[in-house]
């Protein structure tokens, strides 16, 4: 229904909206409560901040709440299954097929869940209460089956730029909204070209969405009827700056060269408001 676009607006962790991965927003007490709920270490990293911001995007839109349904794709070995659950969540986990997954170099790099088990994170919720809240489904994001039924939020952590083209993340995109029920949100995590506007890298195992790429897939759910807020403003401080190179560090690790372009992570929320 309504595209906006904040201009020179720091991004905030308190307020989320489709935004730019930053320093400041890790030292938030936001943050910091995801990162305890989570069980992980402070690091200054990308991938921690995606969690973050994700779960930050459902609490504020009312989604972390006992009997909200969600469904996860690519949903590899994150955290966020079990800390949705914890919540109270009824959800639909999803990845790849495990054959699909081994022609894909997935299974070694450790990071795909080839079944329930592989999404349980000891310490956040028993694996009881864990089983009754979550159903693991194998799922291809380029082909999600007509009877996965509509849900009151998706999400995915940095996955749809491993679809094989731009096109293809923008399409899952587009097809992830048709899981949502009324009043429901999408809310979705992806690598950011950072570096330039014209050139990216696509048609490829990991393509790089730009700002223009971002503002396209705002523009086609907004004529569709979702609201959608924009915030490109990046950060100033000292790990904004740090651009981190192979072999990657642990921390600080907000931006990466990644086949010559400087990248990093982007969070994006859809609503459906009717």
């Amino acid at each position: 229904m309504a595209l906006t676009i904040l201009e020179n607006q720091a991004p905030s962790m308190a307020a989320v909206v489709s935004q730019l991965c930053t320093q400041a927003q890790f030292e938030t007490d936001e943050y910091e409560q995801w990162r305890q709920e989570m069980g992980l270490h402070f690091s200054y990293h990308r991938k921690h901040w995606e969690f973050a911001f994700i779960l930050q995007a459902l609490k504020q839109t009312g989604m972390l709440v006992s009997g909200k349904t969600g469904l996860g794709f690519g949903v590899g070995r994150e955290p966020l299954a079990c800390v949705m659950a914890k919540s109270g969540c009824e959800l639909v986990a999803t990845d790849l097929a495990a054959r699909a997954a081994r022609s894909l170099g997935w299974l070694r790099s450790k990071q795909h869940a080839r079944s329930l088990r592989s999404l349980f994170w000891k310490g956040i919720c028993d694996w009881e209460f864990f089983q009754k809240h979550v159903r693991f489904r194998a799922v291809d994001m380029n082909d999600i089956p007509s009877d996965i039924g509509n849900y009151d939020f998706v999400w995915s952590a940095c996955a749809l730029e491993h679809l094989g083209s731009l096109a293809k993340g923008s399409a899952f995109v587009s097809n992830s909204l048709g899981c949502l029920k009324p009043g429901g949100v999408a809310v979705h995590t992806t690598e950011y070209n950072a570096m330039s506007d014209s050139r990216t890298v696509d048609n490829d195992g990991t393509v790089l969405y730009r700002k223009r790429d971002i503002l396209e897939l705002a523009r086609q759910a907004a004529e569709r009827g979702y609201d959608v807020t924009l915030n490109f403003t990046e950060g100033q401080l000292p790990a904004d700056q740090f651009i981190d190179v192979p072999p990657f560090r642990d921390c600080p690790h907000l931006r990466m060269l990644v086949k010559g372009f400087i990248t990093t992570s982007f969070g994006l929320i859809i609503s459906r408001t009717a």
